[in-house]
């Protein structure tokens, strides 16, 4: 349904504008997508939150965690109720977790912040950006930056995490960089029937 309210809008824009280019076209077909079918995702993410008594740790989380993500990637499911229960899975279980399995000891925080920045240095070295065949990264050059943009991603909330403010902001940033850590790996790519982009496109096509 939403695929085809963003369709029909996007043919009445390209029906009203005379020799539309192909760049144009795709700038305003991603703004019609974000604004029809990522938004309402959001909203719908927010509104769980608050009902289950988390709203604000939702939106810091969702905050925090979406600037990690939009660098390191991850796979994307086909259908909008799949991406909304897998937005719902990221964002929503590292906070239940932190929030009612309580842990006190600052040596296990600090044992558990070494071994996630490790991983994730492992993830983002091999897998990062995590591109799908629908939105490949081709450009070195963009590859390249986000790469390094994720490294510097990594430890700012790392930094945020061990300065430990709030035990539960804390926690579910250990478990949100891991939940989306994991949706890089090939073999979560595999379950989910995702591929990798710069697979499907040749390495002879990378510019």
């Amino acid at each position: 349904m939403i695929d085809k309210i963003c369709n029909y809008i996007m043919e009445k824009i390209k029906s009203s504008i005379d020799n539309m280019d192909e760049e144009r076209e795709l700038v305003i077909e991603f703004g019609i997508k974000l604004i029809i079918g990522e938004l309402p995702k959001i909203a719908i993410l927010f509104i769980i939150g608050f009902l289950i008594g988390i709203g604000w740790y939702t939106v810091i989380l969702f905050l925090l965690l979406s600037i990690y993500r939009s660098f390191v990637g991850g796979f994307h499911l086909k259908t909008h109720l799949g991406c909304m229960i897998t937005t719902s899975i990221l964002y929503l279980m590292p906070i239940i977790l932190a929030k009612y399995v309580i842990i006190t000891e600052n040596i296990i925080t600090h044992i558990l912040t070494i071994i996630i920045s490790l991983f994730s240095i492992f993830v983002i070295a091999k897998y990062a950006p995590a591109d799908t065949e629908n939105i490949p990264i081709l450009s070195k050059k963009e590859r390249k930056s986000k790469k390094v943009k994720a490294y510097i991603s990594l430890a700012f909330l790392v930094f945020i995490i061990l300065l430990n403010i709030n035990p539960i902001i804390s926690y579910m940033l250990i478990y949100g960089i891991f939940l989306e850590d994991l949706t890089t790996l090939p073999m979560v790519y595999k379950i989910t029937n995702n591929k990798y982009g710069y697979e499907v496109y040749t390495q002879e096509n990378l510019i």
